[in-house]
């Protein structure tokens, strides 16, 4: 996490203003505004991260958790909270009624460049709560999902507000975050001579597969160290 330094360093940088300092600063010094509950075919959990130094909740095994990873492991993002306070979302039902909503986003993020709120649905999700109230989600001409009201609060405070569709996941990616979770967040120092001999090995063999470098005699920790780095 940001040390205060660090997080008013970031905040001049991006020349945010008082009231905006104010309320960031205001969602990092909160806990969750509520716990997550299971619903059927949900696997809810907790992730224990390294990033954030607390317990970041999850609705969603294949979804949500799925997002926490890619942000544990972005350097552009510096700082993730789950459940954030609630925010008030203003649009039009199907009867012409003008409503608002009070919505509890999954997550707020911290990036170099940005800030702003991040929700996480399937994409099955998404085309029923779209028949249901197309003023609130809609895709656009990309297939990508957006939330007008969403958008249209968050640039009130000068941020953004996504909408983050299952389908967008990259699993082959999840699956080696997975794998490598414990050399990314590891300090381990490869030796420089294990590394000149990984790189002469593989360049005399182009495509060697993995388990071929660790019979040529290569520690497997500093495989997947030099991997993940």
């Amino acid at each position: 996490m940001l040390t205060e330094a660090e997080f008013s360093s970031w905040s001049a940088s991006l020349s945010l203003s008082s009231q905006q300092y104010a309320m960031i600063q205001s969602i990092r010094s909160s806990p969750p505004s509520r716990r997550v509950r299971g619903r059927v075919g949900n696997v809810v959990g907790r992730y224990p991260s390294k990033k954030m130094g607390v317990i970041i909740q999850f609705e969603s095994h294949r979804n949500e958790l799925a997002r926490i990873y890619e942000m544990e492991y972005d350097p552009e993002v510096l700082e993730y909270y789950d459940q954030p306070p609630k925010i008030k979302l203003q649009y039009c039902c199907l009867n012409g009624r003008q409503i608002g909503v009070l919505h509890t986003p999954d997550f707020f993020v911290i990036r170099r460049e940005e800030a702003g709120w991040s929700e996480c649905k399937t994409a099955d999700e998404l085309e029923k709560l779209a028949s249901k109230m197309p003023n609130r989600y809609q895709s656009d001409s990309n297939g990508n999902w957006r939330c007008p009201p969403g958008e249209e609060f968050a640039k009130n405070w000068g941020l953004y507000y996504q909408v983050c569709s299952d389908q967008e996941i990259n699993w082959r990616k999840q699956r080696n975050l997975y794998f490598l979770e414990d050399y990314l967040s590891d300090k381990l120092e490869v030796p420089t001579q294990e590394i000149v001999e990984t790189i002469k090995i593989i360049s005399a063999s182009p495509g060697i597969k993995l388990s071929e470098l660790i019979t040529a005699g290569i520690n497997a920790d500093y495989i997947y160290k030099l991997i993940a780095d």
